[in-house]
């Protein structure tokens, strides 16, 4: 999941709540413009005391990583995330080495601050299963905000109590794999794909990667509705969060002031939904 909003909005703080409630093993990775690829997947070291070397692993091996301000590190140590991503997996001087089940990867980005970032590849985009935007708060919400720093304390809050255990994410992960989908929302789905492949708005359209992410992610949320069959309604609640970050618009749509999320919403609306 890639997390996009500016600063101060509580990116970094969800997605190491989220952690937390999620249970397993939790690190955290800070990326700057120094960070190297060893320091997030590991790397060989020679160990004089016992005259070998010995592999050290990084911090990628745990349950939920949260690369943090993913977006400043150079495009060498991005890139040291995309066998994580897709294969699960880290190849280390030539050897391979399993992630854990699960693996999670949350990353933040801000969209405004230019300077000393490198904005993601499409490749490493495509990766991401859902990208989510975080606005500012509302009124009221800001003031909840404010009330809970009233007395503030420098100290760390206490960790929320986990709600969730590796085992239980890898049962709930089984049961989205039942999730029944009628053939009319797959023909549905691909039409969707399609269409954005076809619009001279989109320089470059969803691939058949995209296709899955929305499915599964229409699974899950069919799943956490209390229900074991996809609707409609499923598809088009996950599209703009699982589509957003996989399309690349024309020059002509970004001059005239169109996103993604209005492309997909007019997708969305081109495409007759299935009874």
């Amino acid at each position: 999941m890639l997390l996009e909003g500016a600063p101060g909005l509580g990116k970094t703080r969800m997605a190491r709540t989220l952690a937390e409630l999620t249970g397993g093993e939790y690190r955290r990775v800070q990326f700057t413009p120094d960070l190297m690829p060893g320091d997030i997947t590991g790397s060989v070291i020679f160990n004089m005391r016992e005259n070998d070397f010995k592999t050290v692993l990084g911090p990628v091996f745990a349950n939920v990583l949260l690369a943090d301000e993913i977006n400043r590190a150079g495009p060498k140590t991005q890139a040291a995330l995309l066998e994580a991503m897709e294969e699960r997996q880290v190849t280390i001087q030539g050897v391979t080495h399993r992630l854990p089940d699960p693996f999670i990867v949350v990353a933040t980005q801000n969209p405004v601050d230019y300077e000393g970032t490198y904005p993601l590849p499409e490749a490493q985009l495509d990766r991401f299963l859902l990208k989510l935007t975080l606005d500012y708060p509302g009124h009221d919400d800001e003031d909840e905000i404010l009330k809970r720093h009233v007395p503030y304390t420098s100290e760390r809050e206490q960790p929320p109590t986990a709600l969730l255990t590796p085992e239980l994410v890898r049962e709930l992960r089984a049961q989205v794999a039942d999730v029944v989908v009628d053939d009319s929302l797959i023909r549905y789905m691909t039409t969707l794909i399609r269409k954005t492949r076809e619009s001279t708005r989109i320089q470059l359209g969803a691939s058949p990667r995209a296709g899955i992410a929305v499915l599964m992610a229409s699974k899950a949320w069919a799943l956490l509705e209390g229900r074991r069959y996809v609707t409609p309604d499923d598809v088009k609640q996950v599209a703009r969060p699982a589509l957003r970050h996989r399309l690349l618009l024309s020059p002509q749509a970004e001059l005239e002031g169109a996103t993604s999320d209005h492309l997909i919403q007019e997708t969305l609306a081109a495409v007759p939904v299935p009874r």
